[in-house]
């Protein structure tokens, strides 16, 4: 499946990223956890949704398992954790979503598989960075071995839009899911590549 992605990571995050890499990986450790929470979150909220629930059970499970390979890399490579306030890119993010439904499931989903994509198209990035360029070796193998499960994941997140989208008729009447989609997807776009005064796994261009 193609990636919904309107724009690409600036170089000069991925640069930012290999300078403060150790504060990257805390900051990626936090994002796992963050993805285990709202895959849990959309279970509670729609409980009737079984199969939803069932496919976002698995994924759950798996974003805490890579949290695990983040915390374990983590303490081999002596990095502490960092308390930080969430950065504007969920809140930006957020504030695009509608909040009544049928529309605002559908674009949970379409916000997730979103977030997911860029995850993806990062954990690539920073994966072809080899140790001569910066980043340690074992840090860049972790970012290799997660590109494929953060691509499955944003699938998932779509193909369960398209399955809300076919089963709530109303939620498409006024534009197809695909269109909201690419409204969305500016706005994410906009999100990475405008400047941003913090430094985040899924921060803007470093201002």
């Amino acid at each position: 499946m193609l990636s919904p992605l309107r724009a690409a990571t600036p170089a000069a995050w991925v640069a930012e990223a290999v300078r403060r890499w150790p504060e990257l990986l805390a900051d990626h450790a936090n994002c796992e956890k963050k993805a285990a929470s709202t895959a849990l979150a959309l279970m509670f909220a729609y409980p009737e949704d079984r199969a939803l629930a069932t496919r976002l059970s698995k994924l759950a499970r798996e974003e805490l398992r890579h949290f695990e390979q983040v915390d374990k890399l983590m303490q081999e490579r002596g990095v502490d954790y960092l308390r930080r306030k969430p950065g504007r890119y969920a809140a930006g993010l957020r504030a695009a979503m509608r909040t009544h439904e049928p529309f605002r499931k559908l674009d949970l989903l379409l916000c997730g598989a979103l977030i997911e994509a860029r995850s993806c198209e990062r954990f690539r990035l920073l994966g072809e960075l080899s140790a001569g360029q910066g980043l340690p070796t074992p840090v860049a193998d972790l970012y290799v071995g997660l590109q494929a499960s953060e691509a499955r994941h944003f699938e998932l997140y779509l193909k369960l839009a398209e399955s809300h989208a076919r089963r709530e008729p109303a939620a498409v009447r006024e534009q197809p899911w695909q269109q909201r989609l690419e409204e969305l997807a500016a706005v994410e776009a906009d999100l990475v590549t405008s400047p941003d005064p913090e430094f985040h796994f899924h921060s803007g261009l470093p201002s």
